[in-house]
């Protein structure tokens, strides 16, 4: 039986969780409940109060990854919502190719890309597109996520494939792993063309470049409405002029969002 979180101590976690990284739970009273409560147990612990306690005096990154590991959904899979790929393919990428003619570059971040497979998915679609060329351009894509323990999943870029992957791919840019009951690893030409980086997305967005695309699909569900506009005001900055923006089909952007509506849950600066 999942123990009973008092009044308090809810509102003591999901105040805290909130406001460091944006992820609203204040609806989710059962969830938070049944899910940490196998941890409360393991840690010693017969009630929420002493284990939310010391979470929020001492901080510890670790503790703190674990909880939100419990709360929120590492669930994403290759070829996830397949018409964005295929977006990506048809228009985005003969535009952003024309455009960096010159200086062969394209900046392209994965936000919140879980355990690897989307910026992976990404760099397929690119080694695709510019075939033989591929070698003149740098198209790194930068993966960031607030999890480490995905951040290890993602770099290690060890899966079972979905039928979603083209046979193809499965051959050119995956290795079967031996002893693994059917694994793939994804092969070093893809993997090296990913930056993994911890990165929380309630702070500032400073990186060196701007992005010519930016994905952030199915994150967004766990903020509250001003949490989100706020951060695609944050991504919008971060955007190249005619650059990119998409999200997953489940979510959507407010009506006064700064970028215009180009396809399903894709947009442009």
């Amino acid at each position: 039986m999942p123990l009973t979180i008092s009044d308090d101590d809810f509102r003591r976690l999901t105040s805290f969780i909130q406001a460091h990284y944006g992820i609203n739970l204040t609806e989710k009273r059962q969830l938070v409940s049944s899910r940490l409560s196998s941890v409360v147990s393991e840690q010693g612990y017969s009630s929420f109060t002493p284990f939310i306690t010391k979470l929020l005096e001492e901080k510890n990154p670790n503790q703190l990854e674990l909880v939100l590991n419990r709360l929120t959904t590492n669930y994403t899979f290759f070829m996830r919502e397949q018409e964005h790929f295929e977006f990506f393919e048809k228009t985005i990428l003969p535009d952003l190719v024309r455009r960096h003619q010159r200086d062969k570059v394209l900046a392209i971040w994965s936000a919140g890309c879980s355990s690897g497979e989307e910026p992976y998915n990404i760099s397929i679609c690119i080694k695709e597109f510019l075939g033989a060329q591929a070698k003149l351009w740098d198209t790194r894509v930068l993966a960031t996520d607030i999890s480490q323990q995905a951040m290890a999943k993602a770099k290690r870029g060890i899966y079972d494939l979905p039928d979603t992957i083209p046979d193809h791919w499965r051959k050119r840019y995956f290795n079967k792993v031996a002893g693994s009951d059917g694994k793939y690893q994804v092969a070093p030409e893809i993997r090296n063309n990913v930056i993994f980086q911890t990165f929380n997305l309630m702070d500032p967005i400073k990186f060196r470049l701007k992005f010519d695309v930016i994905f952030c699909r199915n994150v967004m569900i766990y903020f509250d409405q001003p949490t989100k506009d706020a951060l695609v005001r944050r991504f919008y900055d971060a955007t190249v002029p005619g650059g990119y923006f998409l999200i997953s089909h489940s979510e959507n952007l407010s009506k006064n969002a700064p970028y215009r509506t180009i396809a399903p849950s894709t947009f442009q600066k």
